[in-house]
């Protein structure tokens, strides 16, 4: 199996998956209210496991374990903390399981890192502990077999450098995903989440230089941006990296008390946007909140 330093270097188009955590719920699965999808590793690991494998046969190279909210801050607040090393470790394990049953092409797994503080909390433990937990985490992922890893949904400059940084310790292939925002008024490219009141203002700008010069990072790029802030978002960031880039949108709003998302654009809407960042130098694409296997299955019909 050619590395994926050698298909990236071939400059390949890669498909990565669609979102998970909006999948297994739309599948029936209970979401957590502090760990949203991270507990669904315990409770139902067959949901994780097929839709591994239905994303596989959609035609995703790439697959992402379930552990965006498996971070040991997340999981204490859900009550879980001592649960932190199984449910990370399993997680891996049903992404490695989906592989070995139905893959018929080369499929490598990503460990997923994120910057999210439990679900309904106001934020992140202190610097020193935020940055003990993402080292034990990358530890584990690392120690479970994931092929690289994502930092998915980084935006502010000090928390995505501690992600980074302990992704990055543990020697594996790190991509990092960004997430924006468009101001309506200014058109100015904001990090995800500025305009809603417990998240600070900051730069992306800054976020994305400071990341670059940790060094090392393989691929960066745009992920869980609305498609109508996509585009510009995408933009933004190729005028600051010249390396690889993935981009894997959302789509759809998120309908309260529930975790469902509605409005959600049909394969048939989302697979032109898609297209549109391939032509545009995109080397790795997908989906996230809201994009499920039919998407996957039809971009990688519109690609061939």
């Amino acid at each position: 199996m050619k590395s994926l330093e050698t298909r990236l270097a071939k400059g390949d188009v890669l498909l990565i998956d669609g979102g998970m955590g909006t999948e297994i719920e739309r599948r029936g699965v209970t979401m957590d209210s502090d760990a949203w999808c991270g507990v669904a590793n315990k409770t139902y690991p067959d949901v994780i496991r097929t839709v591994h494998e239905d994303y596989i046969r959609a035609g995703a190279e790439v697959i992402t374990a379930n552990t965006f909210a498996t971070a040991r801050h997340v999981l204490e607040a859900a009550g879980l903390a001592d649960e932190v090393h199984v449910l990370n470790n399993t997680a891996v394990k049903l992404a490695r399981e989906a592989r070995d049953s139905v893959a018929e092409h080369p499929v490598w797994i990503a460990g997923s890192m994120s910057s999210t503080p439990a679900f309904r909390d106001s934020g992140l433990p202190d610097d020193e502990q935020a940055a003990a937990n993402y080292r034990e985490q990358a530890g584990l992922l690392a120690e479970a077999g994931v092929d690289f890893i994502i930092a998915e949904m980084m935006s502010h400059t000090k928390n995505a450098c501690l992600v980074v940084n302990a992704a990055l310790g543990t020697g594996l292939p790190v991509w990092v995903g960004f997430s924006a925002e468009v101001d309506r008024q200014s058109g100015e490219v904001l990090p995800w989440g500025v305009t809603r009141a417990k998240t600070p203002p900051g730069d992306l700008g800054e976020a994305i230089k400071a990341v670059m010069e940790l060094g090392a990072v393989g691929v960066m790029g745009i992920m869980h941006t609305k498609l109508n802030d996509f585009d510009a978002a995408l933009s933004f960031l190729q005028q600051r990296w010249s390396g690889p880039t993935m981009a894997y949108a959302e789509s759809g709003l998120w309908k309260s008390p529930s975790w469902k998302f509605v409005g959600v654009a049909s394969p048939e809407e989302y697979a032109p946007a898609a297209l549109r960042w391939v032509a545009a130098g995109v080397r790795i694409v997908g989906g996230c909140c809201g994009i499920g296997p039919e998407h996957i299955s039809e971009l990688r019909r519109r690609l061939r």
